[in-house]
């Protein structure tokens, strides 16, 4: 009896832990291999600094390119493309803007696809009523560098 009561305490350790895996797996986006390094005391990256500001980082290497955001626990990386899109002309997504009349005003929380319209928060990477989320990579922070990789 003491046998089933130690593999009921200790199964759940073993197999509930969740590793610091990123699902990147959606059939419209290729997988790329890359590692971009990025100092936020340039000023093109200097928004880094701030709560819930984000930066495009165009294509390095990465696609489309990225945003990159700073949620206030962290940093976060997704992928420009348009996540329920196959490539195309469209499938770049950019900034929502707030007045269409001023360039300069825009909501760098939510990017849009121009192919659907579709919004996503960059806090979440989620958008409603769509299948796939915005394609995520990896972040590490060290002091002012930023190191996004997958």
């Amino acid at each position: 009896m003491k046998k089933y009561f130690f593999l009921w305490l200790v199964f759940p350790v073993l197999f509930g832990c969740s590793t610091d895996k990123v699902n990147n797996k959606n059939p419209y986006l290729p997988n790329y291999t890359f590692t971009i390094d990025i100092n936020m005391n340039l000023p093109a990256y200097s928004d880094l600094k701030y709560v819930s500001n984000a930066v495009y980082y165009p294509n390095q290497g990465a696609g489309r390119g990225l945003f990159i955001f700073n949620t206030g626990s962290g940093y976060v990386a997704f992928d420009a493309a348009c996540p329920n899109q196959a490539l195309s002309s469209c499938s770049t997504m950019a900034f929502k803007k707030l007045d269409p009349n001023d360039p300069l005003k825009i909501d760098k929380t939510t990017v849009v696809c121009s192919c659907d319209n579709a919004e996503y928060s960059l806090f979440s990477g989620q958008s409603a009523g769509k299948q796939y989320p915005l394609k995520q990579y990896r972040v590490e922070a060290n002091g002012t560098t930023l190191r996004v990789y997958n």
